[in-house]
């Protein structure tokens, strides 16, 4: 009787440590994320694991090139994935896969998307920027329903960066899909 006495100790005191320790990180630090789709293809396929970073934009601004996870505006209880592409206050112009972007300076800068495959060729506009609005796009997109489709994503809807690559094991990355573009 004894030792199940202390079993069932043992056991809510490793079940109220873990809530102790595992809830606050999920709720103020991290979220898990599965990807769904292939519009981020090559960089995430469909079904990775992912676990998001929900800290660092409450410090700092989100930028250009970073994977961001998100609400998606049109419905908030839909989470997306996607690479930030244009930042608050500039214009973008996409031509023929290209896109164009002047900074909020007036400088102006062609994008080198070495990640980016099978370019959608067909879509063709121009887009400008407010205040705390971000211009996404999927690295497949031909297959991607991002900003070309929806508009600019508001920062308020952003939930954090992909941090950790969990699943497959195989493809476990720090900051995976993490490309520095110029700013």
């Amino acid at each position: 009787m004894k030792f199940i006495e202390n079993v069932s100790k043992e056991l809510l005191l490793l079940i109220v440590l873990a809530i102790v320790i595992v809830l606050p990180i999920r709720i103020f630090l991290a979220q898990p994320f599965v990807v769904e789709g292939e519009s981020m293809f090559p960089t995430f396929k469909n079904l990775d694991y992912l676990i998001v970073d929900e800290l660092t934009y409450r410090f700092e601004a989100p930028e250009r090139g970073e994977v961001v996870v998100f609400r998606y505006p049109n419905d908030p209880k839909i989470f997306y994935i996607k690479r930030i592409i244009g930042l608050p206050g500039e214009t973008l112009r996409i031509t023929r896969g290209k896109v164009d972007i002047t900074k909020t300076d007036g400088t102006k800068l062609t994008l080198e998307e070495p990640y980016v495959i099978a370019e959608d060729a067909t879509y063709s506009g121009t887009t400008t920027l407010g205040p705390d609005q971000y211009f996404v796009m999927g690295d497949n997109r031909p297959k991607s329903s991002d900003s070309r489709v929806w508009g600019a994503l508001p920062r308020e809807n952003i939930a954090g960066r992909a941090f950790l690559r969990v699943l497959p094991p195989t493809s476990l990355a720090l900051l995976p899909g993490a490309i520095a573009l110029p700013q």
